[in-house]
């Protein structure tokens, strides 16, 4: 077992079982959801010590299968298979917990205060870095400046990246380490610097422009940076995670994953994708998709970025943003780009996942998979849109036709829900968030949560499918409520439908016979309780290869 992984009663209790009988276990309970059409529903599974399912059915027929197995009874729990996030950032959420956490602020004067609290531990000299702003949520509504910071800070450099990691605050002592001079009207590709009427950078850079800031901090530390990849797994599992779409990263970040499961330090299934036409996406086309002989971490996937967020108004649409006439937003790959690293993939066998966020953006996607995938638009790519916020009505069945993947966060719509439509209208709404459109018109939703930019909790996506509210039940019956999927529609997505996403559903997903034992144990059925109760299921404990990776004690 990995250092990293808690020694459990559950463990230790089936460690003392006798040795004759150590090699299966057999584990009942009041209901097992299979997510399995064939047998949706059983009370017992039997699996081996390797972690392979061996039988699933009645307590009965298991029992009388496997008599002398070592038998686990969870009385009144509920299983489900393990629940995978399809679009997630790993060590992004470590780092957000190895800095200061600005989530929730609701005005600047509560970011200073945080900030200050935080600083507290900081060496002389250390850049205080933090995550988490939103503009949205404060009264004015505005972007910040660097002024809002410099009296606190006077000369420690402050970089603070917003909640959607789209867009940067920095003070002035971060701005003073850039080298390159930041006045004048010039802008860099993908990005934007907010400059006043004088020409002067305000503070805030958007997209690729927080480059310029990000290359001037001082480099991470390798021990911090495998740090940071073991405090968001272990985050993951405590949230009945089994398995994670990790959403970009470079050939760095691979092989420090490589590392750690090398020495059985995975608790959890990691899906990672190349960091967009880079060095992990050379690798895989000069060295083949590549799979950890442990079955715990691959990659075979390039992540794209075409356009920016909502919320900074970064994201790229087809006509202006209703609340900023003039801005249609950043297409941060341009389409031609998008084309090219398409075909790239295309030849070396790499599915692509593209960030989508604004109706142009989904439509430049959407072209570029086409022309890649010429006179084969039907074939077994399951190539992927990850986010797909706004999508243009009348492309909405595109997904389908042309069987691109819909990998979709459910706490993003209850988020942004209070401005989203100032943002783009009342008629480009209707495209937005659009999960039910999207499913009936037969693509496949692979769900997620896109964490740090929300909770890693997968309890809150199932309750934000299934109701379309915020913590507190608001609106009644749900902001757009045609959009709803119904409890199992939700599971689905963060199970088998998350699963197929990631060409991993032969393997996990589901539970059957032949399949690796993943799973959740939870004190409530989440198909057999109101939807507005989903965000308050207890999670027991989490499984992977049938193994115990996280227990609540």
């Amino acid at each position: 077992m990995s250092a990293y992984i808690r020694v459990l009663p559950l463990l230790l209790a089936l460690c003392a079982a006798s040795p004759a009988a150590a090699e299966i276990t057999v584990l009942s309970a009041r209901t097992i959801h299979t997510m399995e059409t064939a047998q949706p529903h059983a009370q017992a599974m039997a699996f081996d010590d390797a972690g392979r399912i061996l039988a699933v059915g009645t307590t009965a027929e298991v029992g009388q299968r496997f008599p002398d197995a070592r038998t686990l009874d969870l009385g009144d729990a509920t299983v489900v298979p393990g629940l995978i996030d399809a679009h997630a950032h790993v060590g992004g959420l470590g780092m957000a917990m190895l800095t200061a956490d600005l989530v929730g602020a609701r005005d600047k004067a509560g970011i200073v205060r945080r900030l200050r609290e935080f600083e507290r531990d900081l060496p002389a000299g250390a850049w205080l870095i933090g995550r988490g702003w939103d503009q949205n949520r404060w009264p004015e509504k505005q972007f910040p400046t660097a002024a809002d910071l410099d009296a606190a800070f006077p000369e420690r450099p402050v970089w603070l990246e917003r909640v959607d990691g789209h867009a940067g605050w920095a003070n002035s002592a971060a701005l003073a380490a850039v080298t390159r001079d930041l006045a004048g009207d010039w802008q860099p590709e993908g990005g934007l610097i907010v400059r006043d009427a004088a020409g002067q950078p305000t503070g805030v850079f958007i997209d690729a422009a927080m480059n310029l800031v990000e290359q001037a901090r001082p480099p991470l530390d390798e021990a911090t940076a495998e740090r940071a990849l073991v405090l968001g797994m272990q985050a993951a599992v405590e949230h009945g995670l089994t398995g994670v779409h990790d959403a970009g990263i470079d050939l760095a970040e691979l092989q420090r994953y490589r590392h750690l499961a090398d020495r059985d330090a995975l608790p959890l299934r990691i899906t990672a994708m190349a960091s967009g036409d880079g060095d992990a996406l050379d690798a895989l086309c000069r060295d083949g998709l590549y799979r950890h002989p442990s079955g715990r971490l691959q990659m075979r996937t390039v992540k794209v970025y075409a356009d920016g967020a909502l919320g900074s108004r970064g994201a790229a649409l087809l006509a202006d943003y209703s609340d900023d006439p003039g801005n249609r937003g950043l297409m941060l790959t341009p389409p031609d780009g998008l084309r090219e690293v398409a075909r790239k993939a295309r030849g070396c066998g790499v599915q692509v996942a593209t960030h989508a966020i604004g109706d142009r953006g989904n439509h430049e996607v959407l072209e570029a998979y086409l022309d890649a995938f010429g006179d084969r638009p039907r074939g077994d790519h399951r190539w992927r849109i990850e986010h797909a916020q706004v999508v243009a009505v009348d492309e909405l069945s595109r997904l389908a036709e042309l069987g691109v993947i819909a990998s979709m966060q459910p706490t993003h719509a209850t988020s942004d829900m209070p401005w989203a439509e100032d943002r783009v209208g009342p008629r480009r709404i209707v495209g937005a968030y659009a999960w039910r459109q999207l499913r009936d018109s037969g693509a496949r939703l692979a769900l997620g949560s896109d964490f740090p930019v929300e909770s890693v909790d997968p309890r809150l996506g199932l309750y934000a499918a299934a109701t379309r509210s915020d913590a507190d039940g608001l609106p009644q019956g749900g902001w757009r409520p045609e959009e709803k999927l119904t409890a199992f529609e939700a599971l689905r997505g963060f199970t088998l439908d998350a699963a197929y996403a990631g060409f991993a559903e032969t393997e996990v997903g589901s539970l059957a016979v032949g399949k690796r034992a993943d799973f959740v144990v939870l004190a409530e059925d989440p198909l057999a309780i109101p939807p507005e109760k989903l965000r308050d299921l207890t999670v027991l404990s989490t499984w992977v290869d049938g193994r115990p990776v996280y227990e609540n004690n």
